[in-house]
């Protein structure tokens, strides 16, 4: 037996809107699933589990129709789909009324159901998000019936809001795999009994790392797993380190650099750091030029001589606010007095 698992597809989100790059993002989402559905179609598996938000929203019946276009190029393969927090199967919900492909098996309950394949010795239990929260703890308890063959979970949640989960509990629970959703890094639980796939796209710019599917066979009475990278492109946070060299084109040029040794397709979130001379002028929009930064976080501080600045200030608000901070202090004193001090110049100078 051979098997794919993924969750947190996401089809219909727009990561970082208002960017320049966020409706390929869009699109891009769209083509990796339909990407992974091609690779099955070319290498088949027996078994494919969704385990919730394969949309970012409630789906419209357009969005089921391609979807189900893409299950039905793929016949041999029985797919497993359970609904999520973000497509939970609300009032009027698409779902209520869709009529899949007949190699699709649908939980359409909020409550465990099981199903026996009808092809090969697999029993999959399940269910579906009927409401955006499910606060209660639905997997407590949960064992597989008995039976031959090989018996997998599919389960999204994992947090207070979103079906609270018990892992050590439920990795003991007798589930020959437990097929997880919800949590967008990939997560492998203990020797692969249990696993989050992660979503195949990153969504957001806390999505940083590797993304891609699970892919999962048998070996004797085990089910082996191992992850599948397989996203357009990845999140990553470049630091940069200043310090009083330091000059507006040379920072410039080291990001470009960074970028383009990490590849110009991926987004990224920059972080500058260290000491800078007065001086230095960093323009933001020059810096986010420099490829597809989504976020730019200045913590460098400006480097201030405090003697000579307590002498020069002394009997004033700012010579008072350095003596405060003298001897031995902490990193966020440290940080205190330094962007304290930045706020208190400008204002000592435009007086």
């Amino acid at each position: 037996m051979r098997f794919i698992h993924l969750a947190d597809v996401h089809l219909g989100a727009v990561p970082d809107r208002g960017s320049a790059w966020s409706s390929r993002r869009e699109e891009e989402i769209w083509e990796t699933f339909r990407r992974i559905i091609a690779g099955i179609r070319e290498n088949p598996v027996d078994l494919l589990f969704i385990a919730g938000d394969l949309f970012h929203r409630q789906p419209l019946i357009r969005d089921l129709k391609e979807v189900n276009r893409l299950f039905k190029t793929i016949p041999d393969t029985n797919i497993y789909i359970i609904a999520g927090n973000h497509d939970y199967i609300g009032r009027g919900s698409a779902y209520k009324k869709f009529r899949w492909a007949e190699n699709v098996i649908f939980f359409d309950r909020e409550e465990i159901m099981c199903i026996d394949d009808d092809k090969i010795p697999v029993t999959v239990y399940g269910f579906s998000y009927c409401h955006q929260e499910i606060c209660e703890s639905l997997l407590d308890g949960i064992c597989p019936e008995d039976g031959d063959g090989y018996h997998i979970l599919l389960a999204h949640g994992g947090d207070e809001k979103h079906v609270p989960i018990d892992f050590r509990d439920l990795m003991s629970s007798g589930f020959d795999y437990v097929a997880l959703g919800h949590i967008h890094k990939p997560h492998i639980f203990g020797n692969g009994e249990m696993a989050y796939p992660g979503a195949p796209e990153p969504i957001d710019r806390n999505d940083t790392g590797e993304h891609g599917y699970i892919e999962g066979w048998t070996e004797g009475d085990t089910i082996r797993i191992r992850f599948v990278p397989f996203a357009t492109r990845c999140y990553d946070i470049i630091e940069l380190k200043i310090d009083e060299d330091s000059t507006r084109e040379g920072i410039e040029e080291e990001l470009t650099e960074e970028i383009a040794r990490r590849g110009q397709e991926n987004i990224y979130r920059v972080v500058l750091s260290g000491m800078r001379s007065a001086d230095l002028l960093l323009i933001p929009e020059k810096l986010k030029a420099c490829g597809n930064i989504v976020d730019l976080q200045d913590e460098s501080r400006l480097m201030y001589d405090l003697e000579s600045l307590k002498k020069q200030y002394a009997g004033t608000l700012v010579g008072d606010y350095i003596r405060f901070f003298s001897g031995k202090i902490s990193d966020t004193e440290e940080k205190a007095l330094f962007y304290g001090l930045q706020a208190l110049l400008s204002t000592s100078r435009e007086r």
